[in-house]
């Protein structure tokens, strides 16, 4: 058979990502704070995009007030009167010159320029060196510069201080030192008890608690600190393990004290703090602005629109593209870079509109399925997913799952995350009954443990038997999951602690 190059013409179809598409896609799924860096970015690529937050322009300033508007004297005080009293009598009563002090020739200088110049709304605050208060409320400690403020304090020996600096580096975010010390001092090439007795000077910084290299070590160093490390304290500590099975039998035991004092030592054991550097955290705090705000109307029905603070105001500046248009010497680059940029300008003002429709749709959707939540709280939580809201508006579940990650919303029941309100469905315990949410079940169960008594302790099986009672149906593996998951302890923890405190409120 010979081989031979033959010409067939196909008609075929095929979905391409176009850039455009692409971008469209990223915006929808942006938050707000990525979506203004964005923004911010792209409007210092193009000439063409006028990003502004106010109805003034951005090129417009406010004029500054004349000096003569205000010159710091209060018209309807005495004091500045000029006819109350001249200059020559007050020089002649106090017998003092002030001509050198409020001289007229030039600006008033502040008597202490060092300290002045960090208000800036003093006079002489203003210029280029001036500092902003609002740094300094904005900022947060940092545990290096915390520690290293201590170090320059506790050791005079700068060799000492060296290694403690270079210990700081082996704290993990919790607080708690994490290396050898001798392995750090074959490194540094000195000797080990060098190092171990920095270490051991260290431990005794603020916060307490601090380089240490357990949690038992940690609690027992801010019970030294506090006077209260006491034997029958130091016990507790060293069985860390019993306290948290909750086995006051045995920690009486080790202990050596009564119900009385036993509760009264855990309850100071869980006032101290198990991560001394949680205060120091390297991350920023983040403030969440709501993208969407419900509220409910005098007719009782939800109003849901989109919070303009997280609405970007961009615009194509068309009279400014007129003007270079219009203006000669323009070569054939400059035009094609122009049409590029109005391009892509109007393709980003109708994304961004786009995206804005989009989250209102599916916001919307979310607020109308889950109104009984809105109304009731949540063990009135339906299950939902992606799929319903998707077929409702009729868009992709991709599409969805985009406007929902990380984007929150604001209801008289508090500020949500959109995804919130996506659960697992839970069965019920009928065929005719309708599925249950995994967030109001797990609700349910948390309540039931609250309403327990030191003589009814409800087991997972009691609490399987409950919900079934509800209507809802749970293996127990799946309420202890739920339970884990929520940090309560199992019910034989629960009836020695609960009968632990009726024994001494009893005495």
């Amino acid at each position: 058979m010979a081989l031979s190059a033959n010409l067939f013409l196909r008609q075929s179809q095929s979905l391409v990502m176009t850039p455009q598409l692409m971008q469209s896609i990223q915006l929808l799924q942006m938050p707000h704070a990525e979506l203004s860096a964005f923004i911010a970015q792209e409007a210092e690529k193009n000439p063409l995009l006028e990003v502004g937050g106010d109805d003034a322009r951005p090129d417009e300033k406010p004029e500054a007030p004349e000096a003569a508007d205000y010159d710091g004297q209060d018209p309807s005080s005495d004091w500045f009167r000029e006819d109350s009293r001249s200059g020559e009598n007050l020089k002649e009563s106090l017998d003092s010159n002030y001509d050198s002090a409020f001289s007229d020739d030039g600006p008033t200088r502040p008597d202490a320029p060092e300290l002045m110049s960090q208000w800036k709304s003093m006079p002489g605050g203003g210029g280029e060196d001036h500092v902003d208060l609002d740094e300094f409320v904005a900022s947060r400690p940092c545990l290096r510069d915390h520690l290293t403020d201590q170090i320059a304090l506790t050791f005079r020996d700068g060799r000492d201080q060296a290694i403690a600096r270079h210990l700081i580096d082996y704290l993990d975010e919790a607080g708690y030192f994490r290396g050898e010390p001798g392995e750090i001092a074959n490194r540094a090439g000195i000797a080990a008890d060098e190092v171990e007795r920095v270490l051991a000077t260290l431990k005794s910084l603020d916060p307490p608690g601090i380089f240490a290299c357990s949690l038992s070590e940690c609690l027992r160093e801010q019970l030294s600190q506090l006077g209260r490390l006491d034997p029958a304290m130091a016990a507790l500590v060293d069985n860390l393990d019993l306290v948290a099975r909750r086995d006051f039998q045995k920690l009486r035991k080790a202990c050596g004290v009564d119900d009385d004092d036993l509760l009264d030592m855990v309850q100071e054991l869980r006032r101290l703090n198990p991560k001394p550097a949680a205060a120091f955290s390297s991350q920023p705090p983040e403030s969440v602005l709501p993208d969407v705000i419900v509220t409910e109307r005098a007719s009782g029905e939800w109003q849901v629109e989109l919070n303009s603070d997280t609405l970007p105001r961009v615009l194509v500046n068309r009279t400014y593209l007129a003007e270079v248009k219009a203006s000669h010497g323009m070569s054939e680059a400059d035009r094609t870079f122009l049409n590029t940029c109005l391009q892509n300008a109007s393709w980003l003002t109708r994304s961004l509109d786009q995206r804005a429709r989009t989250i209102m749709k599916v916001a919307s959707e979310i607020v109308r399925l889950q109104d009984g939540f809105l109304r009731h709280g949540v063990d009135h939580l339906r299950p939902l997913n992606l799929k319903t809201v998707a077929d409702a508006i009729k868009m992709h579940e991709s599409t969805v799952s985009r406007v929902t990650s990380n984007k929150f919303i604001l209801t008289p029941r508090g500020l949500f995350e959109l995804r919130y309100f996506f659960t697992v469905s839970i069965a019920g315990a009928n065929e005719e009954e309708a599925g249950h949410s995994a967030e109001s079940v797990r609700h349910r169960i948390r309540r039931l443990i609250d309403g327990e008594t030191c003589e009814a302790v409800l087991s997972d099986d009691d609490i399987v038997q409950a919900l079934k009672d509800d209507g809802i149906a749970l293996a127990r593996r799946t309420v202890a999951k739920y339970r884990e998951a929520m940090n309560i302890p199992s019910s034989v923890q629960r009836r020695r602690e609960k009968r632990a405190y009726a024994k001494v409120a009893a005495g």
